[in-house]
């Protein structure tokens, strides 16, 4: 059994109570990731659209959200990629409720792993047939992408995993029993397996067609700097900048554990600047998103992998 293959089989062992896929063939020498397109990014809107016409709605806890999952895994395994179904239990403010992560993992050739993370829950109690299309459609959709566009490059120096989290929003209010529940289970599953984590990168609310990303403080500092590095180098940087206050979101959980995490969230979604009231309300719909802004996301994020992937003082090319 392959080094990557024998953490994945820890990681996910009794998850689903499939067997492990087959060990893959000898993998090729590490390459970088071509840039994002904007047709890949066209294709992620098409996904956030399917996700929402087929998995609405999907609160955490509930029939709707286990549909949701399954639809993920089966568009992962559609698209080529070695992915499972992480079920489990935990305790909730309406006492316990099963949840549903989706991993999926990207061999590379070397020992670390990067972890690139969404959530595709939605917020409960906010109306019949909310869509939650930027929170959490947008990030879900660029992720799906994001993996196929990994899967097709060929092995990175580090193995990727893909970590569609359920459980982000909480029920009544955030605590140790509410809320981030998918993030905490497999931050904890890395932990105890002994993963060697080289950065954990979140992406939450990026589809809104006025896009500026943020990059809160409880984000490690050497990530937050990559971030405008990388957006610099794509000419995205008026897209992002740094939020000296706390955002708690699925980062959060690998923060605590240690593992260096960085969180990239549009937490400015509204109907003017400066507002978000379409956040948590029945107007975070469809046509709020954008291609465009689907694409600046992607590039930025794909340009860290390549900054993580080149070689010690080295620039990628």
């Amino acid at each position: 059994m392959s080094r990557w293959g024998g953490l994945l089989l820890l990681l996910l062992a009794g998850c689903d109570g499939r067997t492990p896929a087959a060990e893959p063939a000898a993998l090729q020498p590490a390459a970088l990731p071509a840039a994002f397109t904007a047709a890949q990014a066209s294709n992620a809107l098409v996904s956030v659209a399917a996700l929402v016409t087929h998995c609405t709605p999907r609160d955490a806890g509930t029939p709707g959200a286990e549909r949701a999952a399954r639809w993920l895994l089966a568009r992962l395994e559609e698209r080529g990629l070695d992915a499972r179904l992480d079920t489990f239990t935990d305790p909730t403010p309406h006492g316990p409720k099963p949840f549903f992560n989706v991993l999926a993992t990207i061999p590379g050739t070397g020992e670390e792993w990067v972890v690139l993370l969404s959530h595709f829950d939605t917020m409960s109690g906010i109306g019949p047939g909310f869509q939650g299309a930027n929170d959490s459609g947008s990030s879900t959709g660029l992720l799906l992408e994001l993996a196929a566009h990994l899967h097709a490059t060929g092995p990175l120096p580090f193995n990727v995993l893909c970590g569609f989290m359920d459980g982000e929003e909480c029920r009544v209010a955030y605590c140790d029993r509410d809320g981030f529940h998918g993030s905490r289970r497999l931050a904890r599953q890395l932990k105890d397996k002994g993963a060697r984590i080289r950065a954990v990168i979140l992406m939450d609310m990026v589809g809104d067609r006025d896009l500026k990303l943020t990059v809160p403080r409880n984000s490690t500092a050497a990530l937050r700097v990559l971030a405008l590095e990388a957006a610099d180098a794509t000419g995205d940087r008026h897209r992002i900048g740094l939020y000296d206050g706390l955002i708690y979101d699925d980062h959060q959980a690998f923060l605590d554990l240690g593992f260096p995490a960085v969180n990239l969230i549009d937490f400015d979604y509204g109907s003017r600047p400066g507002l978000n009231d379409y956040w948590h309300t029945p107007q975070d719909t469809l046509d709020k998103l954008s291609a465009e802004s689907l694409l600046t996301t992607g590039r930025i994020v794909t340009e860290m992998l390549r900054r993580l992937a080149a070689p010690p003082g080295t620039t990628a090319p």
